[in-house]
């Protein structure tokens, strides 16, 4: 069978409508994504697509090429509908919407043209429903974009390593989109590309012992390419931050990550293969079925590539001090395709007994964690809502049928039926989720509430919303740019200083300094609401009150 371009349009508009679910009613679903926004939209009023800020703060962590790319999407969303799409979610979620649906099509034509059409469709299949994918693909931050060009970037390899093993003829336009896919990719993530970009086909060189391959990339003058590319930006926001911007994204985000974990994220290198079994669900379990298919087919031209896409990538992130889930994300479309060719064209593994019994517990682990998966979105609707939702509980009907079945079928060892009836339960469990269940969870709607509660109760159309005690992005990606986020001695003082207009937000514990600087002004304060929630960032729960001073 062969991959036409109908296959891949296919492919492309299944994953497009699978991400649709919610995009437009989710609020901002983690403080890099309200960042993201909140930077992009003080981006386009201020038309500065040189400087990067939130609020009055630099924002010197990677360079601009995200930022362009949602601002476009801001923009014409803003010339269409008006500027009040500004202060939503969805223009800035539109890149990542779109690269999802062209990561599906292209992680199959790779899988095509290492290993067939088969192994393609059902690889494809395993990155779309895998977990931490469908995540980072609806929400407007880097990593969806970065797996694109990172794709792109493993797509040309593939090009130029089959057609120099077939002994084909090599164009120097494909080493010309390489260097150039390098450039954009240090345009949106920095020097981070470099690591697939340079170690896939350095690593396959080192094994092969032969350089021909890296000789076809054309590295003596590629370099350029990528250098016209990056240099423009460069030497522009060198210049204006006065160098501040590289000391900060090199000095500090890049380099400080490698020695210490940063925000709280500093776990020991074995991380990204413990929480492997929730990232890569439901393909988790399949993928260690495969390890054993993998090491016996290790010098196999097509696995060799994949495993030096995998392996330098994966090993720099677990050495890595600061570790976040979304950082492996590049590698899962290579374990997907080897997982997909376990089950598609190799004989099932013959495990020793010891790799048996890791077997059969993973997979019991993994048959709770799909059962789980089926009733999470309903309980947690009950639980922190009081709500029974009918889409929930279609989803958890159509759900949990497929994964019995899946489960029974790994009983009776026919993998690959289970695999296909995993694959749809999985889509029916995220579409319920993002469809039915995150948009009406309490748990996440507190800054859409006091953002809404602000707007109703705004004296003024240029007032401000001064935040005491709850200073999360998202408040000020929804209450607007000039949020002030102060102790509660300063907001008073800020509140007395503006208050023909301005309202100012104050939690429970934090009331008692906050009114007593009020009454030395001699102000007694109007409550304008009170809004009760928990900011899930930081694990509390608020009891909060509006006040305005007049």
């Amino acid at each position: 069978m062969t991959l036409t371009l109908r296959h891949y349009a296919l492919l492309a508009l299944l994953a497009f409508f699978l991400a649709l679910p919610g995009r437009m009613t989710l609020p901002p679903l983690d403080r890099d994504e309200a960042r993201y926004m909140e930077a992009t939209e003080q981006m386009v009023l201020s038309n500065d697509f040189l400087d990067i800020h939130f609020q009055n703060q630099p924002r010197y962590l990677q360079p601009a090429g995200i930022y362009w790319l949602e601002a476009l999407s801001a923009k014409s969303s803003a010339a269409l509908f008006g500027p009040q799409v500004l202060r939503q979610t969805w223009p800035y979620r539109i890149p990542s919407l779109i690269a999802a649906s062209l990561i599906v099509p292209l992680t199959a034509w790779i899988g095509f043209m290492l290993f067939g059409a088969s192994t393609a469709i059902l690889g494809a299949l395993f990155l779309m429903v895998s977990t931490l994918f469908v995540a980072e693909s609806r929400m407007a931050t880097i990593d969806t974009v970065l797996l694109l060009d990172i794709l792109c970037v493993e797509a040309i390899l593939v090009r130029l390593y089959t057609n120099r093993n077939n002994r084909d003829p090599v164009s120097p336009f494909f080493a010309c989109a390489y260097w150039a896919a390098l450039g954009i990719g240090l345009m949106l993530k920095g020097p981070i590309i470099l690591i697939p970009g340079l170690a896939t086909p350095l690593s396959l060189c080192l094994i092969e012992r032969n350089f021909s391959f890296w000789r076809s990339l054309r590295p003596a003058w590629g370099w350029i390419i990528t250098l016209i590319i990056v240099a423009p930006w460069c030497i522009g926001i060198a210049l204006k931050s006065h160098g501040a911007f590289f000391k900060n994204a090199v000095g500090h985000n890049l380099l400080g990550k490698i020695t210490h974990g940063q925000e709280s994220h500093g776990f020991p290198p074995g991380y990204y293969a413990v929480i492997f079994i929730l990232a890569f669900w439901p393909g988790a379990l399949f993928t260690l079925r495969a390890l054993p298919s993998i090491w016996e087919r290790r010098k196999n031209s097509s696995v060799l590539f994949l495993l030096c896409w995998i392996m330098p990538y994966w090993l720099f992130f677990e050495l890595l001090a600061t570790k976040l889930p979304h950082y492996v994300l590049p590698t899962f479309p290579a374990i997907a395709l080897l997982t997909a060719a376990s089950l598609t064209l190799w004989p099932a593994p013959r495990f020793l007994v010891w790799q048996k019994i890791i077997y059969i517990i993973y997979a019991l682990l993994w048959s709770v964690v799909a059962i789980a998966f089926c009733f999470a979105g309903s309980a947690l609707l009950i639980t922190t809502s009081h709500l029974i939702s009918i889409r929930a509980l279609i989803a958890l009907g159509g759900s949990l049928p497929l994964v019995i079945l899946a489960i029974f079928s790994l009983t009776k060892n026919r993998v690959k039926h289970a695999a296909y009836n995993i694959i749809g339960a999985a889509i029916l469990i995220h579409a319920g989720l993002f469809w039915a269940v995150i948009p009406n969870l309490n748990l996440i709607q507190l800054s859409p509430h006091i953002a809404s509660s602000f707007y109703k109760a705004r004296l003024c159309s240029e007032s401000v919303l001064i935040s005491a005690s709850y200073y999360e992005p998202s408040l000020v990606f929804l209450a607007g740019p000039q949020t002030r986020l102060l102790d509660p001695e300063q907001a008073a003082k800020s509140l007395i200083e503006h208050s023909k207009c301005d309202l100012a937000l104050i939690d429970e514990k934090d009331k008692a300094v906050f009114l007593a600087e009020l009454e030395k002004a001699g102000i007694k304060p109007h409550l304008y609401d009170q809004i009760s929630g928990f900011n899930y960032s930081k694990g509390k729960k608020l009891s909060l009150s509006l006040f305005g001073a007049q």
